[in-house]
Order: structure tokens, then C-alpha cells, then sequence
């Protein structure tokens, strides 16, 4: 084999490692796995975590996932809950910050309540369709 064609081999076969061994050059957040020491402020921030959705995996809460933007966000409400903010005001901060599809706590403002009404009109509109066929059935019947 020449050696151009096996550094080119060598270089082809380890570059997709790279990515996976590079580390980010910023030190982590400082509450980003760390409690705070008040029970009852940790407790707060915990609630808080479970219902904010992580930007990265989208599909976990911040105190369920692992990404590096989920160790930030649980940091900065650690944080401010440390300095006595109260979680509902940085609910209010974050969801300004990254919109409303970042809490798993539904909103009820009134452009969406025909998002609310829906199942239930069309839950209704079955129930006519099926109390009608029934009484159609009955009345061929007798």
C-alpha cells in the first residue's frame, strides 16, 4: 500500500471521532449539577425544571436531559431562585425569551381556546351523528 493512500485511509477513518472527542472550551455552569443548599429553594427549582422543555432534545424536561443548554437553563433557575425570584417569573422570563413552546404548562389565553373547544365540539358533533343513525335504525325497524 502507499503511504499517501494509508494517511488518507488513516485520515478518513478517524475523522468522524473528532467531533466526539472536541470539548466545548466554556467552564460548565455552576448550578448545573449542583443543588442549592435551602431544601425548600431546590425544591422550587426542581418543580420549575420538570415543566420547562429542553431546546436541544425537545422531547425531555431540563432536569431530565444531559445536553450542555439544559445544564445552563437548570444553572441560570438555580440562580435567580437562589436570589428569590419566584418560579412563575421566570417561567414568564423564559417563555419570552424561547415562546410559549417552551413550558409543558399550557397556556390559557383566548387565541387558543378553539384549540380547547375542539375536542369537545367534536365529541359532540359524534354523539349527533351516532344518537341520529341509531334512531334511523329504530324507525326502519318498526
Amino acid at each position: 500500500m502507499r503511504p499517501g493512500l494509508a494517511i488518507a485511509l488513516l485520515v478518513a477513518l478517524a475523522a468522524p471521532s473528532l467531533p466526539v472527542s472536541a470539548q466545548t472550551a466554556l467552564p460548565p455552569a455552576p448550578y448545573a449539577n449542583r443543588q442549592l443548599d435551602d431544601p425548600a429553594q431546590e425544591a422550587k427549582a426542581n418543580a420549575l425544571m420538570h415543566t420547562i422543555r429542553c431546546l436541544t432534545c425537545q422531547s425531555q424536561s431540563i432536569a431530565d436531559s444531559d445536553a450542555s443548554m439544559a445544564a445552563d437553563m437548570r444553572s441560570e433557575i438555580r440562580e435567580r431562585i437562589a436570589r428569590g425570584e419566584e418560579p412563575e417569573h421566570i417561567r414568564a422570563w423564559l417563555i419570552e425569551r424561547y415562546g410559549d413552546w417552551i413550558s409543558y404548562k399550557p397556556t390559557a389565553e383566548p387565541i387558543l381556546w378553539p384549540l380547547w373547544a375542539a375536542p369537545l365540539l367534536l365529541l359532540g358533533a359524534g354523539g349527533v351523528l351516532v344518537f341520529g343513525r341509531m334512531k334511523k335504525r329504530g324507525s326502519r325497524k318498526a
